[in-house]
């Protein structure tokens, strides 16, 4: 999110016109096609209250990214009533969706400015980690949680076309959150050593303190439930940057497996 700040037009001409650009390619597409389009939950209007944000509730975006991920729900919210109409499906032959999924962590993340990642080389190299918004609550989930629901959501979508057009959220349970520091006294915990500093918060660009998704339309509608909680996520990713190397793969199909046998 903090990138965009800098480079606000490359922000905004990937997250909107990107995903104009593969909706034009979906219509001029002659064969079916299930798509189901992942934005981010920062897509809510964030006014910093209690409640978890449902699927109805207002979109916006104060920074370009949250604004550019909103922008690109316009969008496909846009063509899914010019051109792909639910209701005119054997017509379009287009069946799509939008997931919204949490704050997404796991193993082998190494982007720049993510807050795993940081806690990862901080570790690893035995330094402190520069802390920005400690108390600032997300929610956190393992990347395959996620993937899982997204995938679901496209086989919803094939089997009943009649779901398409929606936006679902997936995310941990309600009760299931952490604050920044309650992630990283956990994953340094997990490691074994390591400590944090709390940076000065002048000059720096506007972040969410709370942040909550609703996910009881998918648990209802989809039949869908977070498999992990969240400190069991912190544990899967901490544990992949500690114990994977000898087989990186082998080590990520071990999870796979693993998260696929509690489904």
């Amino acid at each position: 999110m903090r990138p965009s700040y800098e480079a606000p037009e490359e922000t905004f001409e990937t997250n909107a016109m990107g995903t104009a650009n593969v909706l034009h390619a979906l219509r001029k597409m002659e064969h079916a096609c299930v798509a189901v389009f992942i934005t981010t939950d920062k897509v809510y209007e964030n006014k910093e209250w209690v409640y978890p944000y449902r699927e109805h509730d207002q979109l916006g975006g104060r920074d370009p990214y949250s604004a550019s991920k909103a922008c690109a729900e316009i969008i496909i919210s846009s063509y899914i009533r010019s051109y792909f109409n639910p209701e005119s499906v054997a017509k379009h032959k287009k069946v799509v969706g939008i997931g919204r999924a949490g704050n997404v962590i796991g193993g082998g993340d190494r982007a720049k400015d993510r807050i795993v990642p940081d806690i990862i080389h901080a570790l690893e190299n035995d330094k402190p980690l520069l802390v920005r918004n400690p108390f600032s609550v997300r929610p956190w989930q393992h990347v395959l949680e996620p993937v899982g629901a997204y995938l679901l959501l496209g086989e919803r979508l094939a089997q009943d076309p009649k779901l398409a057009g929606e936006a679902w959220n997936f995310g941990p349970l309600p009760e299931d959150h952490l604050t920044v520091e309650g992630l990283i006294k956990t994953a340094i915990q997990i490691w074994g050593k390591g400590q944090y500093q709390v940076q000065s918060l002048k000059e720096q660009p506007h972040e969410a303190g709370l942040l909550k998704l609703d996910i009881s339309k998918a648990m209802s509608g989809l039949g869908w439930r977070p498999r992990l909680t969240a400190l069991e996520a912190i544990n899967w990713t901490l544990s992949w940057y500690k114990d994977s190397a000898p087989d990186v793969d082998k080590y990520t199909d071990m999870q796979i497996l693993k998260y696929t046998a509690q489904c």
